[in-house]
């Protein structure tokens, strides 16, 4: 039977022009060498295939790669077909210079990133396999735009089980991390009316834009030793919190101020977006339990496995209020956007067990990290008051004052990406600084962390 032409060899999108098909067909490729559009080693199609696809005889296409095999803009070997050739191609005229790599540095110790060389790769794809035998056809379609219903069931059990959370199925949103999260929210309080958000005096710039995008404003609470004061939440729609642990200073928002934020919630209508971000990295004690646990009818619960598993798998959650999930999955959109087939391996990687043995053995892993600099800065920098230590994938190293900026700068100059507490802080936040360091202990894996300690003990006063 003859092959359809649906099924011959490799895509090459090109246009002939000008007097003759071979003509036409040579100066083409020639043309898409020398611009780069096709990359030196780039297999092109048999000419049998190209033939078929551009509708011409088989041997004006032999012809027009032998010519260029001549020529030295293809090569043509037994076995590994005809290929651009790797000589030289000057870029056209006018073109852009090519951008120079990002700089990266010899050690990272900003907050934010798990260790991603610990991510369970082999355990993944076992769930992936089992996922993909199991799922329905209907799995392939576009989607219920709440999320797959058996990761909004797994998510329900766990998150009920691991931390606190009252919930059922039909009440979970899955979305693409928390800034997707966040942003459908930005959209369904400024649809409700709201026009501003309260938010927490140290915290993640990224959210602030990402409120103002959707038409809010944001002001800051004032925070001390109890973690974030919400006497002063007044009329705002909304406020943002990290009661857990919070971000980047790190200590849980006090039970007194947590009945404070929901009384507030209860009398004036307003939501509280609490965002879960490492609430399963807890140390020293019992984990903090879910504040949407104390009122699940005016607290938004969001949470992601970016920090748990890794940021790539762009999949987080949002429980949300009887009354808010129908519009939540509106402004989401019609459709699904999340990917079905990571959703269903994370319901599968849920359900099997796998993602509890995998919190377990990086909360193991981190906590000797912790320990670590802990043990590090106590030796090498006495004076260097560490907090925020209690959970989470990062600590708190209190400076003398002015000394925040000198300490960044050597730390460029050692190749050490780090945060300082500055970096963090609300632009219209009245507090004075603080001079201090955020050292993330996440992101480097376990054979650089000697190292990375090492560079930040040189840096330190």
């Amino acid at each position: 039977m003859a092959e359809s032409w649906a099924t011959l060899g490799v895509d090459l999108h090109l246009e002939p022009t000008g007097p003759g098909v071979r003509r036409g067909l040579t100066d083409a490729l020639r043309e898409a060498v020398r611009s780069g559009r096709l990359a030196p080693g780039t297999r092109l199609p048999s000419s049998r295939t190209l033939a078929a696809d551009l509708g011409i005889a088989r041997n004006t296409v032999a012809e027009a790669y032998a010519d260029l095999v001549a020529e030295g803009w293809l090569t043509a070997r037994q076995g590994s077909g005809t290929r651009v050739s790797d000589r030289a191609v000057a870029p056209p005229t006018g073109a852009a210079a090519p951008r120079r790599p990002d700089h990266h540095p010899a050690y990272d110790l900003r907050p934010g990133t798990p260790d991603l060389g610990s991510f369970p790769r082999a355990e993944w794809l076992k769930a992936a396999r089992r996922a993909l035998a199991a799922a329905p056809n209907d799995a392939l379609g576009y989607g219920d735009p709440r999320g797959r219903t058996e990761l909004r069931t797994a998510l329900a059990g766990y998150l009920a089980r691991a931390r606190g959370v009252r919930t059922d199925p039909g009440r979970v949103l899955v979305v693409a991390g928390f800034a997707h999260g966040l942003q459908v929210l930005g959209t369904v309080l400024r649809a409700r009316g709201a026009r501003t958000v309260a938010v927490e005096s140290y915290g993640l710039d990224a959210h602030e834009r990402q409120l103002r995008a959707a038409g809010l404003r944001t002001v800051p609470l004032p925070f001390d030793r109890l973690g974030t004061d919400p006497d002063g939440l007044g009329d705002v729609g909304a406020v943002l919190l990290t009661p857990a642990h919070q971000f980047p200073m790190g200590v849980p928002l006090h039970r007194d101020r947590r009945a404070t934020v929901v009384d507030w919630a209860r009398r004036t209508g307003g939501l509280v977006l609490e965002d879960d971000y490492d609430g399963e990295f807890r140390y020293d004690r019992q984990p903090v339990g879910a504040l949407q646990g104390l009122d699940p009818d005016h607290v938004v619960y969001l949470g992601t496995a970016s920090k748990s598993l890794a940021p790539a798998l762009r999949l987080g959650w949002a429980v949300l209020p009887p009354g808010l999930v129908e519009e939540a999955a509106g402004a989401k959109g019609g459709i699904d956007t999340c990917g079905a087939l990571d959703q269903l391996t994370l319901a599968e990687f849920i359900t099997s067990g796998a993602y509890d043995r995998h919190v377990r053995s990086a909360r193991l892993r981190y906590r000797r990290r912790r320990d670590a600099l802990v043990t590090a800065l106590a030796e090498h920098a006495p004076d260097a008051h560490v907090t925020g230590i209690a959970a989470g994938l990062h600590a708190v190293v209190g400076l003398p004052p002015g000394t925040e900026q000198p300490v960044l700068q050597a730390a460029a100059w050692q190749g050490l990406a780090l945060h300082g507490l500055s970096y963090f802080r609300h632009e219209a936040t009245r507090t004075a600084p603080l001079d201090a360091l955020v050292v993330g202990y996440g992101t480097p894996p376990d054979h650089a962390w000697t190292g990375a300690l090492n560079a930040l003990c040189r840096v330190l006063p």
